[in-house]
């Protein structure tokens, strides 16, 4: 299995709704926001505030931490 890749993997996994309601922070949809706060990210997605409605499932979790153990690729 290839890493995992923003554009391919981890947008998709980012609602409208999680956009939207982050705007005021960084935005989702962009790779540089996502890649530059990606620690801060997943600290909120492994402890299930994030996104506000409810935690993602245990495998995007898991994916969103592959992503940044193979250094972020876009």
């Amino acid at each position: 299995m290839s890493d995992p890749s923003f554009a391919a993997d981890i947008r998709p996994l980012f609602r409208d709704s999680d956009v939207a309601a982050m705007k005021f922070r960084l935005d989702l949809s962009s790779y540089e926001d996502v890649r530059d706060n990606a620690d801060e990210i997943y600290g909120r997605l492994e402890d299930g505030s994030m996104p506000c409605d409810g935690g993602w499932p245990a495998n995007q979790v898991a994916m969103f931490k592959a992503w940044i153990d193979a250094g972020t690729p876009a």
